[in-house]
């Protein structure tokens, strides 16, 4: 009975820990000048928890709006 709580609790053990692994972030931008197209930018977070690559990822979506004109520049970030 000893060895059958014991081998439960190294097995729930393993399964609470969070694997630390390469992620996979993609980021489409886009633009309102004229003539330009979407760019897509793919790069690895690497040795990491999921939760924390995702926020990494995120973190890469912005707006820019250019000087006194209306030109903006849309960059959406997602976790893959």
């Amino acid at each position: 009975m000893k060895k059958l709580f014991i081998c439960v609790a190294v097995v729930s053990a393993f399964s609470f820990a969070s694997c630390k692994k390469d992620h996979t972030c993609t980021c489409t931008t886009t633009s309102t000048v004229p003539g330009s197209t979407a760019n897509t930018d793919v790069y690895t977070i690497i040795d990491s928890k999921k939760g924390d690559a995702k926020k990494r990822c995120i973190d890469n979506t912005s707006t820019f709006t250019f000087g006194g004109v209306s030109y903006t520049s849309t960059s959406t970030c997602e976790l893959k």
